[in-house]
């Protein structure tokens, strides 16, 4: 089983990730995780906190000459600002008096965590609430892309609107567009209109929204169950992207637009190939079916709501006074949609990952390749029992 857990805070000494069930004879080096954290910390209007962090994760174990050996994976990112946080947060009790924040902001967990955890201070809800988190997420979300690349899968994202643009949509996506573009997006047009949008709303101290679209391709049929609900493959998908900092909605193929429609709009008819397989003459579906793949692309579309710290800082409350006050402000990105689609692709990485290997198996990658060869060769029209 594919799982993972990560630990650190956004000013800490850094990011660590442990990840359990790779199997063993995986070729897996830290230049390849580094490609998705450079991707994360691109993006027209990101913070200055991005020209401070130069991430990169080190392998601690779980990889042995290049090849992982079957044993937990873990992963380490430093965090470079760490120096200029040594006192305020300090593993160690300290002599000088760190002031405390109190000053909530809207959006955030400050509020809810202080309450929750009974803490004078918003600093411990704040550090390990922040988007920082994802640095590791996106570590777990290569080695998992790693993983899927074995069986012939890729994970793209694109930014579908930010800010009312809305991009036109092509088919196919040209990905080296989308990976050339400062708000990864591949229609060019699209691209300058969201470009000013962020430029305006940095101006005004404020900051920008929109929806980025995760697409996974090469996935076989019968990934997920529909016997459980904990099973179903896009109950699991809609969790891991609404799992994401700022992401407020999720859909999956068509999604809310089938409402609007008839059932002879709405789902997609089954056809044979011309090389006897099962494919869809459309895909409103998004690839999932009775939460199951069906073979189609699996196509997801995220929500991402406006990052809750302004520059220019919304009237709320002190956590101890209750007093009105101007809501906390230390460094914010004014938009984060294409950094969002790339966490978007690790979340979705990591659940077909597990899926992946629910379903085939195996201790060593080749055992677990030859399950899924096997598998394909059943899976042609006529060859059910």
């Amino acid at each position: 089983m594919f799982r993972f857990l990560t630990a650190g805070e956004s000013h800490g000494r850094g990011l660590v990730a442990i990840i359990e069930g790779v199997p063993a004879g995986m070729t897996l080096d830290e230049d390849y995780i580094a490609r998705d954290l450079a991707r994360r910390q691109g993006g027209y209007g990101r913070s200055a906190r991005m020209d401070i962090e130069r991430d990169r994760a080190e392998i601690l174990s779980g990889v042995r000459h290049g090849r992982t050996i079957g044993s937990p994976v873990s992963l380490l990112i430093w965090n470079r600002d760490w120096e200029n946080w040594t006192e305020v947060m300090s593993i160690s009790p300290v002599e000088q008096e760190i002031e405390p924040l109190t000053r909530l902001r809207p959006g955030h967990a400050d509020l809810a965590g202080a309450i929750k955890y009974n803490l004078a201070d918003v600093r411990p809800v704040l550090e390990r609430a922040s988007a920082r988190e994802t640095a590791s997420r996106v570590a777990v979300g290569a080695v998992a892309r790693k993983l899927l690349s074995e069986f012939g899968v890729e994970v793209h994202s694109h930014t579908v609107c930010i800010g009312g643009c809305r991009a036109k949509r092509n088919e196919p996506v040209d990905w080296a567009a989308v990976e050339s573009s400062p708000v990864h997006c591949a229609d060019s047009v699209a691209e300058k209109a969201m470009l000013s949008a962020i430029d305006k709303a940095g101006e005004a101290g404020d900051s920008m929204g929109g929806i980025f679209e995760v697409i996974a391709s090469g996935v076989p049929i019968g990934l997920g169950s529909h016997v459980h609900w904990d099973r179903r493959l896009d109950g699991r998908i809609a969790q891991a992207l609404m799992s994401i900092h700022a992401v407020k909605g999720v859909e999956i193929g068509a999604g809310f637009a089938v409402s609007e429609l008839p059932g002879s709009e709405v789902h997609d008819t089954i056809e044979t190939s011309a090389g006897g397989q099962w494919r869809h003459a459309s895909n409103r579906s998004g690839g999932i079916e009775g939460g199951m793949s069906n073979g189609e692309q699996i196509i997801i579309r995220a929500a991402v709501k406006p990052i809750p710290t302004l520059a220019k800082p919304l009237p709320s409350a002190d956590l101890l006074t209750g007093e009105t006050v101007e809501a906390h402000f230390e460094r914010s990105d004014v938009c984060v949609v294409p950094a969002a689609g790339v966490i978007g692709e690790a979340m979705l990485a990591i659940v077909l990952a597990e899926v992946v290997l629910e379903k085939f198996g195996g201790d060593h990658i080749v055992e677990t390749l030859r399950n899924y060869h096997s598998y394909l060769e059943s899976t042609g029209p006529g060859k059910n029992d």
